[in-house]
């Protein structure tokens, strides 16, 4: 096992417990009737959708970097996918989650492709 695989595999591993932590937000949520988390099923589903393929992808990306040190890529090609597989679990998630950010209306029923933050990824969708 190559430097930068440990390397990677304990930065991952630091990702874990904020993904956890993701979770018990979301249990505290669901707990308290307050929060109005259970007002808005979209949410609920885009919430826990998005820790659960953060949770997923994260975990297979650390499964990915002891099969990097095997491939015959360049080192700047194992680096960009070393780092491109937890990114990708990050950036994945962050769709479930900013596609649900507008003012909220606890009556949204579908994801806002014409959210402001969406409007530079997606212009056609203003």
């Amino acid at each position: 096992m190559s430097h930068a695989t440990r390397l990677m595999a304990g930065l991952i591993l630091v990702l874990v417990p904020t993904i956890q932590f993701g979770g018990y937000f979301l249990l505290t949520s669901l707990i308290d009737r307050d929060s109005g988390y259970m007002a808005n099923a979209l949410r609920q589903n885009f919430f826990r959708a998005g820790h659960a393929h953060a949770g997923v992808i994260t975990l297979l990306s650390l499964v990915c970097q002891p099969f990097v040190d095997a491939t015959r890529l360049s080192p700047a090609w194992r680096w960009f996918v070393r780092i491109g597989v937890p990114v990708s679990g990050t950036l994945i998630s962050a769709g479930f989650f900013f596609s649900t950010c507008r003012p909220p209306r606890p009556s949204r029923t579908e994801p806002s492709l014409s959210s402001t933050s969406a409007r530079w990824a997606w212009p056609s969708a203003s």
